[in-house]
């Protein structure tokens, strides 16, 4: 059965087991931009999260049957984690630190007609994104995951693997350490909600 752009992601992964180069094409054409927002979001880095999304992809083309249907879990949910894990991966085998660059406007910032408006905001992403990467790795990928994101916390948990009380005991401490941060070196928290 030839794989459509109307399957569910599901479906995709079952026609992968079977080795379906045109369902894998689906799915990442389908999903590379979402994950990549994502792995950016943890790394900061456009280049670790651009080969982060590429290896979890290849992994997941390499071995699909780490991919359980009989668990119950939904394609996006249980690849999300996988992303996570390859943008890890590759933050701990960077050995020469390159300066993290800017990502592509569009995926983190809505740059208003009033230029003077864009810088405010591209000042206040620029520090949003400096406080993310200070706070402790557990915290900033629970604030990706729910507030950038947009899961559930019961979604997030189960990516994370932990449960729902502890995903919500890393939100709040999470929203503590970024309030810190922001007050301490910029006077912006009362101005970004996005982290709650």
């Amino acid at each position: 059965m030839v794989p459509h752009d109307q399957d569910t992601d599901e479906d995709l992964m079952r026609k992968i087991l079977r080795r379906d180069h045109d369902a894998f094409s689906i799915l990442v054409r389908r999903h590379s931009a979402g994950f990549y927002a994502c792995a950016y979001k943890i790394c900061f880095d456009r280049w670790e999260a651009e080969d982060a999304v590429q290896d979890a992809f290849i992994k997941l083309w390499n071995n699909p049957k780490s991919w359980d249907p009989n668990k119950g879990s939904q394609f996006k949910t249980w690849f999300t984690r996988v992303v996570i894990n390859a943008t890890y991966d590759r933050l701990r085998r960077k050995k020469n630190h390159r300066p993290a660059d800017e990502a592509p406007q569009s995926a983190l910032i809505d740059p208003a007609d009033n230029q003077d408006e864009a810088l405010i905001q591209t000042d206040e992403q620029a520090a949003l994104e400096k406080a993310l990467k200070a706070i402790p790795e557990r915290q900033r990928e629970a604030l990706v995951l729910c507030y950038s994101e947009g899961l559930k916390n019961k979604e997030a948990a189960d990516i994370m693997d932990i449960g729902v009380k502890a995903l919500e005991s890393l939100l709040m401490r999470g929203k503590q350490s970024l309030r810190d941060i922001l007050e301490r070196n910029t006077g912006m928290e009362k101005k970004d909600k996005r982290y709650g």
